[in-house]
């Protein structure tokens, strides 16, 4: 078998078999197979696509390529939710806790923020002290005692996947679906999880444009665990304005502890909530929508919830104190107000120019190797739908020692997100059905 015949198949618009893709896969991880000779095949996958069949040989392929963690003596479901990116989701910060306080045992593998979109690793580390690199044991022991652990991703998971990725991102072929669907589905088989929640965004914020590329990604993500005997139920949300009402990593997370008072935005709520609901149903905790909302809601009542993410941060080495004592938090000294300049409807809340605001004050980054301003970011007051009248304040930035000149610009850019017209604008449902 030749590389060389494998990308002139895939060139040619063939079908690749699974020994092949098996062949190029692990090739190239072991080093056998060039660099070149791996960005032409990704390129021709690119250009004449993989059937169901090819993703899911090339899901499985990665998923073997390292380790995979066995939950098989816990005798229950283990549950993971993972999102295509989006500016100011934090829906993982609040999403585990309250599974968690229900009796579903949630193994949660995140990433760090690139760019626009932010890591939930990163919002937690803004919590002092806490640990987001968990040994596999340490990981599986605090589940089994409080159903829940939070850790980044350790380099022997998915390896090809982590080795491919890399070469990805710098031969311009990151946009593809089923690299897409191989990358994300691997990982979440990879952590153990049998019950997978995917969270497919759309829109000015997201990685992905629109709907209808977020329903064909959702529908090839559903069919590869379908082949590869998993559970994977999806949601399409969209990402035309900021979810919720904070951005940066401080920020976020004092806003997801609101949210567990009983404190939302109704666009974070409706999120979590879909979420929340298709993880309980496909677990056997509730037989319908309505029933496993009363159960998402009386965790958020009771405070049950809240309680659990106090365990999490305790167990991980933070301080619990911080969801009553917000000083614990880094947030920007320095304060900057975006004012309407006109009366009128919002029309557009424009996530991309958000998200490069917050980023220009240190709340994001462009290499991963880039430190972090735990408080930058911003609080948004107003949102698309909303009217407001001249000089009410539509959203605070909030930052510490940035540049002058980034001030300006990461102003101007919270100022061009808003549009405001003399038209009402009716507030819509950020789910997406399909």
């Amino acid at each position: 078998m030749r590389a060389v015949d494998i990308i002139e198949k895939k060139k040619q618009g063939l079908t690749n078999t699974k020994e092949e893709i098996e062949f190029m896969v692990n090739g190239y991880t072991k080093g056998t197979i060039e660099d070149y000779q791996m960005s032409a095949w990704l390129m021709a996958i690119c250009f004449r696509g993989l059937n169901f069949d090819e993703t899911a040989y090339m899901t499985e392929i990665f998923v073997k390529s390292g380790d995979v963690l066995d939950f098989s003596d816990f005798g229950t479901h283990i549950a993971d939710k993972h999102s295509t990116g989006g500016v100011g989701d934090k829906v993982t910060l609040v999403l585990i806790p309250l599974l968690a306080s229900l009796g579903v045992s949630c193994a949660k593998l995140s990433g760090r923020g690139l760019g626009m979109t932010g890591g939930t690793i990163d919002k937690l580390e803004s919590i002092k002290g806490f640990n987001c690199l968990l040994d596999e044991e340490t990981f599986k022991n605090q589940i089994k005692k409080i159903n829940a652990a939070i850790s980044s991703q350790t380099p022997n998971l998915v390896p090809a996947d982590g080795k491919i990725y890399a070469l990805r991102d710098v031969t311009a072929t990151v946009d593809n679906k089923s690299l897409i669907c191989a990358s994300v589905v691997s990982k979440k088989i990879a952590s153990g999880a049998d019950i997978i929640v995917l969270d497919v965004k759309y829109g000015s914020g997201a990685f992905i444009k629109t709907k209808e590329e977020a329903k064909d990604l959702a529908n090839l993500m559903i069919e590869v665990g379908k082949r590869l005997n998993r559970k994977i139920d999806a949601v399409i949300s969209s990402m035309e304005q900021p979810l919720g009402n904070c951005v940066g990593n401080s920020l976020e997370v004092i806003e997801a502890i609101e949210f567990l008072k009983g404190k939302f935005s109704p666009d974070l709520y409706e999120v979590t909530l879909e979420i929340a609901v298709r993880t309980l149903i496909l677990a056997g905790l509730a037989p319908d929508f309505d029933s496993a909302k009363n159960l998402v809601d009386e965790a958020v009542n009771s405070g049950r919830a809240l309680l659990k993410f106090k365990e999490i941060i305790e167990a991980q080495g933070g301080n619990p104190n911080c969801v009553d004592d917000y000083s614990l938090f880094e947030i920007g000294q320095n304060q900057l107000e975006i004012k309407a300049q006109a009366s009128g409807y919002i029309q557009v809340l424009d996530a991309l120019d958000v998200a490069h605001s917050c980023k220009l004050l240190g709340a994001g980054r462009d290499k991963k190797t880039d430190k972090i301003d735990f408080g930058a970011g911003c609080v948004i007051h107003k949102k698309k739908g909303d009217m407001v009248n001249k000089d009410d304040v539509l959203l605070t930035l909030y930052f510490n020692a940035a540049p002058s000149a980034r001030v300006q610009e990461a102003y101007d850019f919270a100022k061009s997100a808003y549009k405001i017209s003399n038209e009402a604008t009716l507030k819509t449902s950020v789910i997406e059905k399909f």
